[in-house]
């Protein structure tokens, strides 16, 4: 998987999920979907932790 943006993971698990929630997956692509749904939560979830920490470091920084 190539280095998305943020709102590009985000997007793309939107999509994933309203196929599930239309039922538009079969079970074979289900499969796969969720495992890539797996590693954009990751993803997504990664860039919020270093986005956090990257604020706390500036914020500490100017107290």
């Amino acid at each position: 998987m190539k280095e998305l943006k943020y709102e590009e993971a985000l997007k793309q698990l939107e999509d994933i999920v309203a196929k599930m929630e239309n039922d538009e997956l079969d079970i074979d692509t289900l499969g796969q979907q969720l495992k890539t749904a797996q590693k954009l939560v990751k993803l997504c979830k990664d860039k919020l932790t270093k986005t956090d920490e990257d604020i706390r470091k500036i914020l500490d920084a100017n107290q």
